[in-house]
């Protein structure tokens, strides 16, 4: 989408479109579009508005019903901040007395729209004219137009001392390909400028990679990495007066727990978090202990494994670990926790594919779910070498234990 089909959209009859292609979206693209054209809506706009629909039906996801009025591109929607994630941060930002905020680099505007919900006037500013007018279109469609300003130009040039606080996201993929950017230099705007901002506005936020290096956190700032329902979405650097911990890992439930023990936990300590978010923090240096491996096996989550928290769990869960450098823990007893899966485990096998094979076939296994860590298996080809044909299912999960590769059998602990 340029910004002549953007204008198109957002006419009477684009609106008119954008209806009748939420109508006609979600099955066979020839057929929706021949459905509009059909219906007298010309070529590019339907092409334009059934894009729309199909990101907004896509969008639900990150932003819920609100999706339902907003406007994307592929990229920015990939790139944008999950609500519930947006949300906890502008409270957090709120909660620290921020009252007006710099959203360097705000891309669709979800983070604007999020501080804004809390009462915080935003100035948000977007290098991509499409991008920034389609943010400023998200503000108008939730009622923030009035808390949140949106400016297209070069996040390095606002001028941050008419604002509390700045947040700033940097573009981690390249214009016109959409290829992620790995090296913080070649960010946008560039890392020195992003860590610097901590120096010129005390209260800075910075969302990163997952990936980030350690090394490059700054000194004195918190790091943060956030999972969502097992997936890890974001890392966060919190400077100034908003570092609290070294490390922290949070960990968000959006799903319904399958019973009251999953969401046992340390809940947030930031107000109007909800029962389901919950925080680990420490200072992601120490070290957890080494044994043998025992009944029940931990898979952490990926934002306490980024964070290096896990030893920190381990104290929690009493527990071990097999290798010292793979991230499973091991404990004689099921602990219920917010940051880790249990299983069972009903056997231990030095990795052998013919064993595991017949063993599996013994128990009448044909089901499998494959977890690994540590290991260069490839956990497809495994299942298809394994050939099974029983009615039973199992967990697998490949690993080292003192180095050695190993498979353990399990089961779910309910």
């Amino acid at each position: 989408m340029d910004l002549g089909q953007f204008a198109a959209l957002r006419t009477d009859e684009g609106s008119a479109a954008l209806d009748a292609a939420v109508r006609v979206a979600g099955g066979d693209p020839l057929h929706a579009a021949a459905t509009l054209r059909a219906a007298g809506v010309p070529a590019g706009l339907a092409a334009a508005a059934l894009t729309q629909a199909e990101l907004r039906r896509r969008a639900t996801g990150k932003f819920g019903p609100e999706a339902r009025g907003m406007f994307f591109t592929r990229p920015g929607l990939e790139q944008a901040t999950r609500r519930i994630v947006a949300d906890r941060r502008a409270r957090r930002l709120r909660a620290a007395g921020v009252a007006t905020l710099a959203d360097l680099g705000c891309g669709l505007g979800a983070d604007a729209l999020a501080a804004a919900r809390t009462g915080i006037r935003v100035y948000a500013v977007e290098a991509d004219p499409l991008t920034a007018a389609l943010a400023e279109a998200n503000a108008h469609a939730a009622g923030l137009a009035d808390l949140v300003s949106v400016e297209c130009g070069d996040a390095t040039a606002f001028d941050v001392t008419r604002v509390d606080a700045v947040f700033c996201d940097p573009a981690r993929r390249r214009a016109g390909t959409g290829r992620r950017i790995f090296d913080p230099n070649a960010y946008s705007p560039p890392w020195d400028f992003v860590v610097g901002l901590a120096e010129r506005v005390p209260y800075t936020a910075v969302k990163v990679a997952p990936g980030l290096d350690h090394a490059l956190i700054p000194a004195g700032a918190e790091a943060e990495w956030v999972g969502v329902d097992g997936d890890l979405v974001e890392a966060a650097l919190w400077c100034g007066p908003l570092a609290e911990h070294r490390r922290r890992a949070t960990v968000c439930k959006e799903g319904s727990p399958t019973n009251a023990s999953c969401i046992a936990g340390v809940p947030s300590l930031h107000p109007g978090d909800g029962p389901r978010v919950y925080q680990l923090t420490g200072q992601g240096t120490a070290e957890a202990p080494v044994g043998p491996v025992r009944r029940f096996v931990y898979d952490p989550d990926s934002a306490v494994v980024r964070a290096h928290l896990v030893a920190e769990l381990a104290a929690d869960l009493d527990a071990s670990l097999a290798d010292p450098s793979i991230a499973y823990l091991y404990a004689d007893r099921a602990i219920p926790t917010p940051y880790a899966r249990c299983l069972e485990v009903t056997d231990v096998l030095a990795f052998s594919l013919k064993r595991l094979r017949a063993l599996l076939r013994e128990r009448r296994v044909g089901r499998v779910e494959i977890l690994k860590r540590g290991s260069a298996l490839e956990p497809e080809r495994l299942r298809r070498d394994l050939r099974l044909t029983g009615d039973q299912p199992a967990s697998l999960v490949l690993t080292r234990v003192a180095a050695a590769p190993t498979v353990l059998i399990c089961q779910p602990v309910t």
